[in-house]
C-alpha cells in the first residue's frame, strides 16, 4: 500500500515516501535530513509504530545529508520499534550519510544493509 509523500513548508529540502512492502513499512527520505526537516521523517515513523507496523526499513539511497538531529530521529524510531517487538533497518546508505553513522558509532546499533532488496529480504 502506497502511503504517498509527506511534505511541509520545507518542501524541496526533504520529502519522505512511505509504503508497505510485505511485513515492512518502507520510508524513503529524499534530500536533506536535518534540524529543519526531521519532523518529516519522525512523524510517519512514529505513526507506523503506533499503528502496529514495527518493522521499519529506511531506504537511505536518496538521502543526501543527515545531521545529528536526523540521526536522533532514527535512534528514537529504533527504540520505539524495538519496544514494540520490531526494529529499524537502514539500506543503501551513501558514503556521506554512512560517515555520520561511523563517526558516532550509531552503525553498531542499527541493522545496515547494502540495498533495499537486502533489507526487505532479511
Amino acid at each position: 500500500m502506497d502511503r504517498g509523500t509527506v511534505g511541509s513548508a520545507n518542501r524541496g529540502r526533504l520529502h519522505v515516501e512511505v509504503r508497505t512492502e510485505g511485513r515492512s513499512e518502507v520510508f524513503t527520505p529524499v534530500g536533506e535530513l536535518d534540524h529543519h526537516t526531521a519532523d518529516l521523517l519522525r512523524e510517519p515513523m512514529e505513526q507506523a509504530v503506533e499503528e502496529g507496523r514495527v518493522r521499519l526499513v529506511v531506504d537511505c539511497s536518496r538521502l543526501e545529508f543527515c545531521d545529528s538531529t536526523g540521526l536522533n530521529v532514527l535512534l528514537g524510531a529504533r527504540l520505539r520499534s524495538e519496544a514494540a517487538g520490531g526494529g529499524v533497518h537502514l539500506a543503501g546508505m551513501r558514503s556521506v550519510v554512512a560517515r555520520v553513522f561511523e563517526i558516532t558509532g550509531a552503525d553498531a546499533v542499527f541493522t545496515v544493509h547494502a540495498s533495499l532488496e537486502d533489507a526487505l529480504g532479511a
